[in-house]
């Protein structure tokens, strides 16, 4: 269950990974992980006992760092443009 629509993903697709078919690219990935990472945490604002929505949250945080981690090895380029573009690492 997503709290994003078909056009919100395609838009992130296009915009992070080239086109809306590129749903792989690393890039796309993380966005949209940012995206979901985001709207947890304004639930969790809200509701601060929902424990079982907090172990997802740092399960999702985890993963995009080990994301972040694959990809500032392999691009470090791409990966300097992608954090200072989602806003990441102020």
């Amino acid at each position: 269950m997503s709290h994003l629509s078909a056009e919100q993903k395609k838009s992130i697709y296009t915009t992070f990974g080239g086109n809306e078919k590129n749903t792989g690219s690393i890039e796309a990935q993380i966005a949209q992980m940012t995206e979901r990472i985001n709207h947890i945490s304004n639930h969790l604002q809200k509701n601060k006992k929902d424990f079982s929505t907090h172990r997802g949250l740092m399960q999702l945080v985890g993963r995009r760092k080990r994301l972040l981690q694959y990809m500032s090895r392999t691009n470090l380029t791409g990966y300097r443009a992608l954090i200072e573009k989602l806003g990441l690492r102020k």
